[in-house]
């Protein structure tokens, strides 16, 4: 696999430039907040020595089907020997899935956001103790008459380099619960829409998973497991 470099997107977030590379398939320290999975997470350009970042994600949300509210954990991990140093964690959602606010994060300007998705926050750490964790609250939306996907990228502090992604991986029911005061969604299901002639999913595949970032021209396609790297730049 070929590691990808981002460019540099303008933008007013945390008051310096803002990148971010997708790949397709609190205080640090703080406690894990029940069980996760790293599931649709890869490695991908190399941590510094003795640093090693994951993210974990819950393996089960429920969607509120009146008002369409979600509530998720996203919890990254140093599961190394040395401190990471200055790192960041973005929170990006895609098609049905919105997200609204994380805690203590700043919201990516639209322009800067990765074209396909519609929201994304930025979550700077100054540092990330060997063997600590920080987990953020997540609120977002879920439109259960589409599918929904959220990604994690961990980065350098300047987003130049992505230590390890997660996703953009689906949450979603083949059993949907119309009726139901909630519908639970399962980590790396694809959704069944609730919706006349939803039975048919949208279709996947290379064309509908190409990722162009936005000012900054980067883009990251996977193919399968093995996930294929490129970019290139978003027309003006």
């Amino acid at each position: 696999m070929r590691s990808l470099r981002t460019t540099t997107i303008g933008g007013s977030l945390v008051a310096a430039s803002f990148s971010a590379v997708l790949i397709l398939s609190g205080t640090a320290g703080a406690e894990d907040r029940g069980p996760g999975s790293d599931k649709g997470g890869k490695a991908v350009d190399q941590a510094p020595a003795g640093v090693e970042l994951t993210t974990l994600l819950p393996e089960k949300i429920s969607v509120d089907n009146n008002s369409k509210k979600t509530a998720i954990t996203a919890t990254v991990k140093n599961e190394g020997a040395q401190d990471s140093g200055p790192v960041r964690l973005l929170v990006v959602g895609f098609d049905g899935l919105t997200v609204t606010n994380v805690e203590g994060c700043s919201a990516i300007p639209e322009g800067d956001l990765p074209e396909g998705s519609n929201s994304g926050f930025a979550c700077p750490l100054d540092n990330l103790a060997a063997g600590a964790s920080k987990a953020y609250d997540v609120d977002a939306t879920y439109d259960l008459s589409t599918t929904g996907k959220i990604c994690l990228p961990v980065q350098s502090s300047d987003g130049s380099t992505t230590f390890w992604q997660q996703g953009p991986v689906p949450f979603g029911t083949t059993n949907p619960s119309p009726n139901a005061p909630a519908t639970p969604l399962l980590l790396g299901t694809d959704n069944k829409p609730v919706a006349p002639g939803g039975d048919e999913l949208p279709k996947t595949g290379l064309g509908r998973d190409v990722l162009p970032l936005g000012a900054a021209g980067a883009a990251l396609v996977a193919a399968g497991a093995a996930g294929l790297w490129w970019s290139r730049r978003r027309p003006a």
